[in-house]
C-alpha cells in the first residue's frame, strides 16, 4: 500500500501486508485511519505508525462499505449473509441474510457488492449473485425492498456451459436519493428510480465485461449531470437523461477500480500496471488545488487552436507551453529571494508548485536574476563576444583532413584522442561494428558546453595523467608555456658560474662587500655567427655529431688530490706544543710529488719491503685518488 502526499506530488510512505488487499476504505478524513479487506478473510486497521488491530470474519469477504451514523462496518462475503462490525463495541453482530423470498431471482450465494446512501435516507443496497438487489433499512435491520433482475440485462455462461442470470457486480445511489444505478457481469448498466420497480435506462458497455464502477457526476459548465461506468476495458461517460455518449478513456492496460475527485476533472484508476493513470477532463471540472497549475496548460493549449480537434495532442503546442515558466527549486527561489512568495497568496499568479519544485513566470524570474546580480549580463555579453570570435577565428583556419567534425568547440585534444582510437578499433571491426564517439548524441555535449570543459591544470587531471602538458586553464585560455634552456644555453650557463666561483678567498670579509658593490655588471655575449666548422668546433661542439669536451669540463674531471693541491693556503705559525688542557695542532699541507732522482730509483728498488715489485708499471684497479697520485704510504 503506497500513501502520496498531494501537495508535493510525491510518495509519503510504503507499506507491506501479510496478505493481499482485496480493498480498503478510509474511516477518517485522512489517511490516518483506514480499513483493508485481505484475502485471507481478515479485516486489518492501519494508522500513521502501522497495524494497529486485525479480526477475521468467518467467510472471505467480497467489499466494503462504512455506516458512519452507527459506526459500523458492513463486510458481503460467500453465502447469503452480510457481516457487521461495530467499531465502538469493537465486537461482530448479527450479519444480514439475504434471499429467502419467493418469486424473485433464485438462491443467493454471495453478496458481490455494496452501497450506502449517504445524505439521504442511509438505506444499504446490496447486489446479489442471483441478479438482484436488495435494499435494507440499517435502523430497523430488516430488508425494506427487492429489485429483480433487470429485463434487459444479458445471459452469461458458467463453466460447463450453462445459462444464468448475471450477478450484480456494481451499485451506486445519487446524492438525491430517488436516483440508482447498477451494474451487471455482463456489462449492462441499469438505471432505476426507487419509487418504481421498472427501470428507466438501460446501457451497454459494449466489451461484455462486468462492471466495477459506477458515479454520478455533475460537470461544471453545464448543469447536465453525467454517469460514470467503467469495466476493465473502457471508462464511459454519458449522459443521466438519455443516456447519450459524452466522451470515453481506453487506458492501455485493465483497470480494477475508477477514482473521480470531486468537485474537479481528475480521474485516477488502479490498473494492471506500475504506475497509477491519472486522467484530467477540463469540460468536467477544474483541476485538483494541488496541480492548478495544469489549468494554465490547459488554457494555453485552447487559446493556441480553438477549433482543432487535435490541439490536445499537438507535440508542438505542449513544447509551448512551458515556454513562459522556469522550474526552480527552492534553494533557487531562496538564492533569488523569490521565497517569500511560497507563503503568501500574492504569488500564486506566478508561482505554481509542481512536483520538488516551482514554476515561475520567465519574466519574474528574468528580473530577479539581474536584481541579485547585476553583473550576469556583462558577464553574458562578453561570452557572446568571445564565441563569435572563436567561431570567425575558426573559420579563417582550414581544417585539415583528420578534423572532420568541425563543432568540436571545447576538449579538441580529448576529440584527437578519441578520433585516433576510433579509426584503430574500426580498421579492426565490421562495417556494422563502427562506432563515432564525436556523432554520438549522448556525448555531444561533452564537446559543445562550457561546464563540461575538461580543465587541465587540476590536481586531478595531473594525477591522472602525469605526463601530460596542460594546454587550457579552467577558465578556458591557453596556459603560458614555458621555454626550456638548450643545451648550449645551459652549458654557457655552467661556464659562466665555475668561472665567477673560481675567485681567490684571501680576500677579507670587510673588502668582499665592498668589491660586490664595485663590482660593474658584466655584458652578455652575443649569440656567435658559427659559419664555419673551425668556429663551431671552437665553441665546444663536433662536426662529426658529438660534443667535444672543454677545458671547464676537463677541470672539473681532476681527482681530489689534483684539486687539492691546486689550492693555496696560508702558512700558519708552528705549533706551540701540548697545552695546559693536553690539546695539540696539527696541520697538514698537501704536496706535489717531487719526481724521483736516478740515485733515489736504485735505493727504492733495494727496498726489500716491495718484493721486487714494480709498483710504478703496475695498473690499478682501485678509484682511490691518493694512490693514483703516488701518495700510498
Amino acid at each position: 500500500m503506497h500513501i502520496y502526499h498531494l501537495p508535493s506530488s510525491a510518495l509519503k510512505y510504503a507499506r507491506h501486508t501479510s496478505a493481499l488487499n482485496l480493498t480498503f476504505l478510509l474511516l477518517s478524513t485522512d489517511y490516518s485511519k483506514s480499513l483493508h479487506l485481505q484475502t485471507d478473510r481478515s479485516l486489518e486497521f492501519h494508522t500513521p505508525m502501522g497495524c494497529h488491530y486485525a479480526t477475521r470474519i468467518p467467510r472471505y469477504g467480497r467489499a466494503l462499505a462504512y455506516l458512519k451514523p452507527q459506526a459500523h462496518v458492513i463486510v458481503p462475503a460467500e453465502g447469503n449473509e452480510v457481516f457487521r462490525l461495530d467499531l465502538e463495541v469493537g465486537r461482530l453482530l448479527k450479519p444480514f441474510e439475504l434471499g429467502g423470498f419467493e418469486g424473485i431471482g433464485g438462491d443467493v450465494k454471495s453478496a458481490e457488492c455494496v452501497a450506502v446512501a449517504d445524505g439521504s435516507h442511509g438505506l444499504l443496497a446490496f447486489g446479489t449473485s442471483a441478479g438482484t438487489t436488495e435494499f435494507w433499512d440499517s435502523r430497523s435491520r430488516n430488508r425494506v425492498g427487492v429489485l429483480a433482475p433487470p429485463v434487459n440485462g444479458g445471459t452469461v455462461f458458467d463453466t460447463l456451459g450453462g445459462a444464468r442470470t448475471p450477478s450484480i457486480t456494481a451499485t451506486q445511489f445519487h446524492s438525491n436519493g430517488l436516483t440508482f444505478a447498477t451494474g451487471n457481469e455482463a456489462g449492462i448498466t441499469t438505471l432505476y428510480d426507487l419509487r418504481s420497480p421498472a427501470p428507466m435506462l438501460t446501457k451497454d458497455q459494449g466489451y461484455g465485461f462486468p462492471i466495477q464502477t459506477l458515479a454520478f457526476l455533475h460537470t461544471q459548465t453545464t448543469a447536465e449531470q453525467k454517469v460514470l461506468s467503467a469495466d476493465k476495458r473502457i471508462i464511459k461517460l454519458w449522459d443521466l437523461a438519455d443516456g447519450k455518449p459524452w466522451t470515453s478513456v481506453e487506458p492501455s492496460v485493465d483497470i480494477n477500480y475508477v477514482c473521480h475527485i470531486p468537485k474537479s476533472g481528475m480521474i485516477f484508476t488502479a490498473n494492471e500496471g506500475q504506475q497509477m493513470h491519472s486522467f484530467l477532463i477540463p469540460t468536467l471540472g477544474p483541476s485538483p488545488w494541488w496541480c492548478s497549475h495544469l489549468d494554465t496548460q490547459i488554457e494555453q493549449l485552447a487559446d493556441r487552436s480553438i477549433n482543432d480537434p487535435d490541439a490536445y495532442s499537438s507535440a508542438a503546442a505542449e513544447a509551448a507551453t512551458y515556454d513562459n515558466y522556469k522550474f526552480l527549486t527552492k534553494p533557487e527561489m531562496r538564492q533569488l529571494n523569490l521565497d517569500h512568495l511560497l507563503s503568501s497568496g500574492k504569488g500564486e499568479a506566478v508561482v505554481r508548485p509542481y512536483m520538488h519544485g516551482y514554476f515561475v513566470d520567465q519574466r519574474l524570474y528574468e528580473e530577479a536574476r539581474l536584481i541579485a546580480d547585476p553583473f550576469e549580463w556583462e558577464r553574458q555579453k562578453q561570452k557572446l563576444v568571445k564565441e563569435k570570435i572563436d567561431k570567425e577565428r575558426e573559420s579563417r583556419i582550414r581544417t585539415s583532413a583528420k578534423d572532420k567534425n568541425t563543432k568540436v568547440k571545447i576538449n579538441k585534444r580529448l576529440a584527437e584522442r578519441l578520433e585516433n582510437l576510433e579509426t584503430k578499433l574500426n580498421k579492426k571491426a565490421a562495417e556494422e561494428d563502427k562506432t563515432n564517439f564525436l556523432q554520438d548524441p549522448r556525448f555531444k555535449g561533452l564537446f559543445d558546453k562550457p561546464e563540461f570543459l575538461v580543465d587541465e591544470t587540476s590536481r586531478e587531471f595531473q594525477l591522472l595523467n602525469p605526463s601530460t602538458r596542460p594546454t587550457i586553464g579552467a577558465d578556458g585560455e591557453p596556459v603560458e608555456r614555458k621555454r626550456g634552456k638548450t643545451a648550449a644555453e645551459e652549458e654557457e650557463e655552467t661556464d659562466s658560474n665555475v668561472g665567477s666561483g673560481s675567485g681567490s678567498d684571501s680576500d677579507s670579509d670587510s673588502s668582499e662587500g665592498e668589491a660586490e658593490n664595485t663590482r660593474a655588471p658584466q655584458p652578455k655575449k652575443e649569440p656567435q655567427m658559427r659559419i664555419s666548422s673551425s668556429s663551431y668546433r671552437k665553441s665546444g661542439h663536433d662536426t662529426r655529431g658529438y660534443a667535444i669536451v672543454s677545458k671547464n669540463q676537463k677541470k672539473r674531471e681532476k681527482s681530489f688530490g689534483a684539486r687539492v693541491t691546486g689550492v693555496q693556503t696560508e702558512k700558519r705559525s708552528e705549533p706551540k706544543g701540548a697545552t695546559a688542557m693536553g690539546d695539540k695542532e696539527i696541520t697538514f699541507i698537501p704536496r706535489r710529488k717531487q719526481k724521483p732522482q736516478h740515485g733515489a730509483a736504485k735505493e727504492e728498488k733495494k727496498d726489500t719491503g716491495d718484493r721486487g715489485r714494480k709498483w710504478k708499471d703496475r695498473r690499478s684497479a682501485s678509484g682511490n685518488a691518493f694512490r693514483a697520485a703516488g701518495i700510498r704510504k
